[in-house]
Formats: C-alpha cells, sequence, structure tokens
C-alpha cells in the first residue's frame, strides 16, 4: 500500500514538473518577440502608443478642420453625373414611370375623392417631368443637385462628428513635438523654431524619431455611414505634417512612460530566466522519462479493462485529454502574462490552473500509456480495424443504407406503383403540414382550403377507393388458397390494383384448365390402364386357352395344326404390342439416336405408298396423292421417318370409311415442308384429336381391330425428335394430319 501511494506521488510530481516546465517554456516562446528588443522603446506596445498619439495630434492639435474648407474641396466627377442621370434608367423610362405615378392621384382627384386640386397634381408632375428633361440636357443642372446632396452629407457629419474627440496616448503628457505644414508650425516646447535641432537630439531626449502624420492615414470611418469621397476630401483639407517627436530624459520616474519603461525591463530579465529554467528542467524531464518510465511486459487488471474498450474510442479520448491539457496551458500561460503587470491579484487562479494542467497531464500520460501497449499486442491491423468504434458504426450503418436501399428498391420494383404511392405520401404530408400553418398565419387558411378541396378530396376517394379494392382482391386470394374459385374479379382501370386483378383472374382460370386437364389425365391414366391390360391379355388369353388345348391327348393332327397356327398369330400381335410400347418409351425420354442425312421426302413418300400397294389395290379407297414438282429435301434419319409414314398409311388403311378418298399432299411454305393426310373415319372420333395422341389410344373405341395404339404416339414422338412438328385435326368424322419439317437445299 506503501509502495502504490508512493508512486501516485512521484507520478503526480513529475505531472507538475512536467506542466510547469512545458507553461514556462511556452510563455518564454510566446513572448520572445515581445522581450527580445533592445529597448522598451523597440517594443510593438511602445509603437502602438506612438500611433495613437499621432492620430489625436492631427486631429485636436494640428490645424483646424471647418465646415466651409470641406465644402470648397468638393468635386463632381462625370462618371457621378452619368450615374445621377440613369440612376432610374433611360429618358422615356424614368418620364413614364413618373405619369405613371401621378396617374391614380390625378384620378382620384378629377373625381372628387381626394382633397387635393388637378392642376396642382399636374403642376407637381410637370415640375418632376421638367426636372428630368433638364438632367438629360444640362450637366450643370446634375452637378449642382449632386453637390448640394455633397453639402448636405458634410453638414451632418460635422453636426455629429465634429466634436469626436480621439482618446489620447496614455504617455500624453511624456511626449514633446515639434511639426511643420508650410509655414506654419506646431510644438508644445517653449522653444524658439531655431533651436529645435537642439532640443530633438540623443543628449536631451531618451526617444527621438522622425515622424510624418498624413492626412490620408487618418479615417476614423470605421462603422459610419459616410462614403469615402467624404473621408478623402477631409483629408485633403488636413495635409501632411512632417516633424519630430521624443521622449525627453528629465521625465519624472513616476511618469506613465518611465514606469512602463522600468515594468518592462524588470520583467525582461525575469522573462529570460524563467525561459531558460524552463526547457532545462523540460529537456531533463523527457530524459528522465525515456529511461525511467517503461511500457510493462504484464498486463494488470487497469490494462485488462483498458483493452476492452476499442481502439478508436480510446485514441479520441486520448486527443481530448490532450486537448484539454492544451487549453489549460493557454490558461496557465495567460496567467503568468497577468503576473507580470500584477504580483498577487492572478496568483490563486494562476495555482488553480497549474493544478489543473497537472491532473490533465497525469491522465493523458495514462492513457498514452495504456492506448501504446494495447497497440503494441496487436500484430494485425485488420483485428485492429475490426475491433474499433468506427467499424461497429460503419457496419451498422451499412447494414442500415442497405436494408433502407433494398426497402426503396422494392418500393420502385414498379416504377409507377412507387412514385405514386410517394406522391400520396406527400399530398397527405403536404396536407397536414398545411393544417399547422394556418396558426402560424391566418392567411394561408383560403389556401388550405382550395387544396383541400380540390386536392385533399380526390385524393381521400381515390385512396378508400384502392382500399376497398385491394379488399376484394385479398378476400379473392384467400377464396382461392383454400379452393374456391368462383367468378372472375372485376377489373378496374389501369392501376397495379388492376393488373393485380387481371392477374389473380388469369391464375385463376389457369387453375380451372389446371384442375380440368388434372381430371383428363386422370381419366386418359385410367383408359390408359384398361386399355393397355385389354391388348395385352387378349392375346394372352388366346395363347394360354390354346395351349390348354394342345395338352389334350385326343386331338387330331389337323386341329393341332390349327391351334399351333392361332398361338403363333398371338405371339406376334404380343410380341408387336411390347416392343410398340417399348419403342414409344425410348422415343418419349430422348433415349433414341438419330442417324441424319438429306432425303427428299417426295420419294420417301411414295417409298411408304409402295409397300402398301397390294392393300391398296384390295382396299376399296380412291388415294389422291399431289406431290412438289422438284425434289423437297430434309435433314431427317429416313428410317424413323419412313415409320412415321407408315403408321399413318396404316391408319388410313386400317380407320379409313370404305369407298372414300385420302388426300395425301405435300407442299413447300417458305423455309418448311408440309406433309397433309386427309381421311375419313370409318369410327366417330367425337371431337377429341388431341386424346389420340396418348398410348394406346385407337379410333376404334371397341378394340375390335388388330392396332395397337401406339402408331399416333410413335409418329409424334419421332417428329419431335427432329424437331418438327405434328398436328391432328378432326372435323366430324374428317381425320387430318400435318407434318413440318424444317427444309434445306
Amino acid at each position: 500500500m506503501g509502495t502504490r501511494w508512493r508512486n501516485r506521488i512521484v507520478a503526480f510530481c513529475m505531472s507538475l514538473v512536467f506542466v510547469s516546465a512545458l507553461s514556462g517554456s511556452f510563455y518564454f516562446i510566446y513572448n520572445l518577440d515581445r522581450f527580445n528588443q533592445e529597448s522598451y522603446f523597440k517594443t510593438e506596445e511602445f509603437q502602438q502608443e506612438l500611433a495613437q498619439y499621432a492620430n489625436y495630434l492631427i486631429t485636436s492639435e494640428l490645424g483646424t478642420l471647418s465646415e466651409e474648407s470641406v465644402k470648397e474641396k468638393i468635386h463632381v466627377s462625370m462618371e457621378e453625373i452619368e450615374e445621377h442621370r440613369y440612376k432610374y434608367g433611360s429618358l422615356d423610362a424614368q418620364l413614364d414611370n413618373i405619369r405613371y405615378q401621378y396617374e391614380e392621384r390625378l384620378q382620384l382627384a378629377e373625381d372628387g375623392e381626394i382633397s387635393e386640386q388637378p392642376e396642382e397634381i399636374v403642376a407637381e408632375r410637370d415640375e418632376k417631368l421638367d426636372d428630368i428633361q433638364k438632367n438629360f440636357s444640362s450637366d450643370e443642372h446634375v452637378e449642382k443637385k449632386i453637390r448640394s446632396e455633397k453639402e448636405k452629407i458634410v453638414e451632418e457629419y460635422f453636426a455629429r462628428d465634429s466634436n469626436f474627440d480621439l482618446y489620447p496616448s496614455r504617455f500624453y503628457d511624456d511626449f514633446q513635438y515639434f511639426f511643420e505644414q508650410g509655414e506654419k508650425t506646431f510644438t508644445n516646447t517653449a522653444v524658439h523654431n531655431s533651436s529645435m535641432d537642439q532640443v530633438f537630439n540623443e543628449s536631451n531626449m531618451l526617444y527621438v524619431t522622425k515622424y510624418k502624420i498624413s492626412g490620408e492615414d487618418y479615417f476614423h470611418s470605421t462603422n459610419w455611414p459616410y462614403e469615402d469621397w467624404l473621408y478623402q476630401t477631409i483629408a485633403d483639407v488636413r495635409g501632411d505634417f512632417e516633424g519630430t517627436i521624443g521622449v525627453p530624459k528629465e521625465l519624472a520616474s513616476d511618469s506613465e512612460l518611465m514606469t512602463a519603461r522600468n515594468s518592462y525591463e524588470k520583467n525582461r530579465m525575469w522573462f529570460w530566466r524563467l525561459g531558460i529554467a524552463s526547457l532545462i528542467v523540460l529537456l531533463i524531464w523527457f530524459v528522465a522519462m525515456i529511461k525511467v518510465v517503461s511500457i510493462p511486459k504484464e498486463r494488470g487488471r487497469w490494462q485488462t479493462l483498458y483493452d476492452k474498450i476499442p481502439v478508436d474510442l480510446s485514441v479520441v479520448v486520448a486527443g481530448i485529454s490532450a486537448l484539454l491539457l492544451l487549453f489549460s496551458l493557454t490558461w496557465v500561460h495567460d496567467c503568468i502574462n497577468q503576473l507580470t503587470y500584477s504580483s498577487t491579484m492572478y496568483l490563486t487562479e494562476f495555482v488553480i490552473s497549474i493544478f489543473i494542467s497537472t491532473i490533465l497531464s497525469l491522465l493523458t500520460y495514462v492513457q498514452l500509456r495504456y492506448l501504446f501497449a494495447s497497440m503494441r499486442r496487436i500484430s494485425d491491423f485488420r483485428e485492429l480495424w475490426k475491433s474499433s468504434l468506427f467499424f461497429i458504426i460503419f457496419k451498422f450503418c451499412k447494414k442500415a443504407y442497405d436494408r433502407i436501399y433494398e426497402v426503396i428498391k422494392e418500393a420502385f420494383l414498379n416504377t409507377t406503383t412507387g412514385i405514386q404511392v410517394f406522391i400520396l405520401l406527400a399530398l397527405v404530408f403536404g396536407l397536414g403540414f398545411g393544417f399547422f400553418m394556418i396558426f402560424i398565419d391566418i392567411a394561408f387558411f383560403l389556401l388550405y382550403f382550395l387544396f383541400a378541396i380540390f386536392i385533399g378530396v380526390p385524393t381521400f376517394i381515390l385512396l378508400v377507393k384502392s382500399v376497398g379494392y385491394f379488399n376484394k382482391i385479398s378476400i379473392k386470394t384467400e377464396e382461392m388458397a383454400s379452393g374456391k374459385l368462383g367468378e372472375p374479379i372485376e377489373v378496374k382501370g389501369n392501376s397495379i390494383l388492376s393488373k393485380m386483378a387481371a392477374n389473380l383472374n388469369v391464375l385463376n382460370q389457369g387453375v380451372k384448365v389446371s384442375l380440368n386437364e388434372q381430371a383428363k389425365s386422370e381419366r386418359l391414366k385410367t383408359e390408359l390402364i384398361t386399355n393397355v391390360s385389354h391388348d395385352l391379355r387378349t392375346p394372352l388369353t388366346s395363347i394360354i386357352t390354346y395351349t390348354e388345348l394342345l395338352k389334350k391327348n385326343d386331338l387330331t393332327a389337323e386341329d393341332r395344326s390349327a391351334y399351333l397356327e392361332i398361338i403363333d398369330r398371338k405371339s406376334q400381335r404380343l410380341k408387336g404390342l411390347i416392343e410398340d410400347l417399348f419403342e414409344v418409351s425410348k422415343m418419349a425420354s430422348g433415349n433414341i439416336e438419330l442417324v441424319k442425312e438429306r432425303v427428299d421426302l417426295n420419294q420417301l413418300l411414295q417409298q411408304a405408298l409402295a409397300e402398301y400397294d397390294d392393300s391398296l389395290k384390295e382396299s376399296n379407297l380412291q388415294f389422291r396423292v399431289a406431290n412438289t414438282d422438284k425434289p423437297l429435301y430434309a435433314m431427317v434419319d429416313g428410317q424413323k421417318l419412313w415409320r412415321v409414314f407408315d403408321n399413318l398409311i396404316g391408319n388410313i388403311v386400317k380407320y379409313s370409311l370404305e369407298h372414300s378418298r385420302v388426300y395425301i399432299q405435300v407442299q413447300q411454305i417458305e423455309n418448311k415442308a408440309k406433309i397433309t393426310f386427309k381421311n375419313v373415319s370409318k369410327y366417330e372420333l367425337n371431337d377429341q384429336s388431341e386424346e389420340l395422341y396418348e398410348r394406346f389410344k385407337r379410333g376404334d373405341t371397341s378394340r375390335h381391330t388388330d392396332g395397337s395404339g401406339l402408331g399416333l404416339a410413335i409418329a409424334k414422338s419421332i417428329i419431335d425428335l427432329h424437331e418438327g412438328s405434328l398436328d391432328i385435326e378432326t372435323d366430324g368424322d374428317l381425320f387430318k394430319v400435318n407434318i413440318g419439317l424444317r427444309v434445306v437445299e
């Protein structure tokens, strides 16, 4: 405990020495110019007193200044005449202005509403018009008016300022002077003019100097309402004075000047002793601090607590402490200056300032010591930066800025809506602000009333309608979310709410279509399972049945041969169904490779028709085939495309109405080849052409024919792989297939 207190006392004493030495050094440096002079008469203080004394002489002792002498010096320049002439515009503009000014008064006088007579007003107006015309026709007339104005200003100046007494120097009784102006001489000594050189010399004077006082050097016009020409005229009247000012040696020791001189000499001696001693002590203090004080390597309790403070906050606090220390040292310096004039009056203030500066210096030293210790332990600057208060504030501000930016950005995702909302908010705030303006000035009431009626009320109605419309949309959204589609919302106007309502209607319709498609998909899925089961079970049942019959021993060779033929035919049928199903599945998944080459579509179609030549001859159908005049080429897989033609021609042979015509047309439309197959179906199509693409979907709903129901599905998959199109159209029993492929040269 004793060691701790001893250390604190030593630290306080070191701080006290530091403050005292630094204050003394500051005082020495600051007053070096003042006390580094040969004598008191070279100081700035004495020279200011001398200049003040000279100013007093020219106003009070050297010559006289009269109102008449200043008026005689008044001069009117041509620039002033022109400025006065065109001050209110051109001649015509000034004449028109005067006529306009008197027009209303003249009318009132003629109507008897005022006591003035029209003749008097006309005479007054004509007098002013005549004066303006003279301004533009005669320079002498204008000069006379300007001179008269300046003379009034001179009279005002002398009425206000002629008795103004400049405060003389406090050394007024200690100075002696001699000045000349022409043949006139001015002095405060009793010696004749010819003996002035004997009086004003170094043997009789402590200080003597040649001095010239110019009338232009004295202008007490600061903050006075007069123009520069007046002061220049006064300076010209005063003129210049040349002479000598001196301080006699036989001055009394208790005179003001001698007292100031003796005080300066005494203070200068004290100044040099204090300054040199302070600099030496300050140097010794720095050396002692470097050798004695060191930053501890181990962290104490206070150091641990200090390390938790952000480093930039520590720097700011240390800087504030240093700044306060600087201010306190300035206070000490001012107290030392005051002590040079009064030995006891400012002693208490000086002691208090020294004590406060000592405490501040000790506080600043402790903070700097802890700060340097903290920074020395931090090797990574990024770690120092991330732990700073500025970084925390910057991070918070950046996050707030990003959030505000995102909010504003989201508000203006739809620019029109964002602008409308902000305009609406501006109107609302404007109405509120205008309401309070009424209490400031009732003149705003009418303006606010009009603003509220023509802008506020329509805005309120629009806002209420928009809220109601928004509520309808919100309720409709909740109904859709619960599965109640209902009727569409009425679309009003072209606002963002209208667009939302329209989009909600589109979504509503889309949900309805989706539900219908889903129901259709479920139905088709059920039909697919039923059709697949039926088409696969029929041949399989036949195979099983006839296989059981073959197991009987009492069969004849003829029956056995017939049964085997049926089993073979049904097996081939079952094999074809399974192969077609496998093939269409591969095509639908895209797991098939095309070998494309340049193929003539006309020739490929003819080959497909040739394969069915026997079937076509046996059928009672009439084929009408129309080809292009020249070859029509496309980059296709010939084998796969032939399969498409084969399936379509096979369906035509199977499902066309007997004794009907079949139309096949190949044509080129721009860069596309269009191949059309048209026939009349023997089965009723029920206007469901889109369902014919489905697997195992057949025109023969009774499924008595040998088709697999996969032909059109395979054909469409092949065309899709070629990036073409295959569309089916039905019109009653008319069945039409359109194939589109890109042609090449």
